[in-house]
């Protein structure tokens, strides 16, 4: 675990051996954010709801043992049993009809959810070659956040010579921020790097 992550402001907040990422967003975070940000109900102060991931695999249209392959590699990823995703309507042109297994989700809340975005931030993002941090682009405009991976093998679960193909890996991060500013803030507050120090809007 990092001794150290970096807050918006210049800020500096020691993240101890014996505190958990989710004691560390309610003792640093949350007071930082209400001072800063000048939210008088510490109630207000925004906070990541779920955590979903979500990987596609429309080549299991031909082969269902594909699903079962990229679930073990969810389960090992967030450490919950993903759902199925299903097709929603039939296209010819990729041989996919309604009802058809196409992808794999799973969606993260509590402490699952803080211990998997204490893992991407520290230790998958980083392994990222060139990585120089999220774009703010990646924002929804609700204050939501969208990564996408290049491949599963970013995570230390996953050995690269048990797997049957690449796969992206699509990650959103939902929060209960306002505007993409203030979820730009709590995330930067967490230890997501981002590209840029822009501002943001909406």
């Amino acid at each position: 675990m990092a001794e150290n992550l970096e807050f918006v402001g210049n800020v500096k907040k020691e993240l101890t051996n014996t505190m958990t990422f989710k004691e560390f967003y309610y003792k640093e975070v949350v007071p930082q954010m209400k001072k800063e940000l000048n939210i008088p109900n510490i109630l207000a102060v925004p906070k990541i709801k779920k955590v979903v991931i979500n990987v596609g695999c429309g080549e299991a249209a031909g082969n269902k043992k594909i699903v079962d392959k990229v679930m073990e590699d969810i389960l090992l990823i967030s450490g919950q049993k993903p759902l199925i995703t299903k097709a929603r309507k039939s296209i010819a042109a990729f041989k996919i009809r309604r009802g058809l297994p196409i992808g794999v989700k799973v969606t993260l809340r509590g402490k699952r959810m803080y211990d998997f975005l204490e893992k991407l931030f520290k230790i998958v993002l980083p392994r990222i070659r060139d990585f120089h941090g999220i774009p703010s682009s990646s924002f929804d405009g609700k204050g939501n956040l969208n990564i996408g991976l290049p491949d599963q093998t970013l995570f230390p679960e996953i050995d690269y010579d048990k797997i049957d193909k690449i796969r992206g890996v699509e990650i959103t991060i939902v929060t209960t921020a306002q505007t993409n500013d203030q979820a730009k803030y709590l995330l930067k507050g967490m230890g997501l790097v981002f590209e840029d120090t822009q501002n943001i809007k909406n």
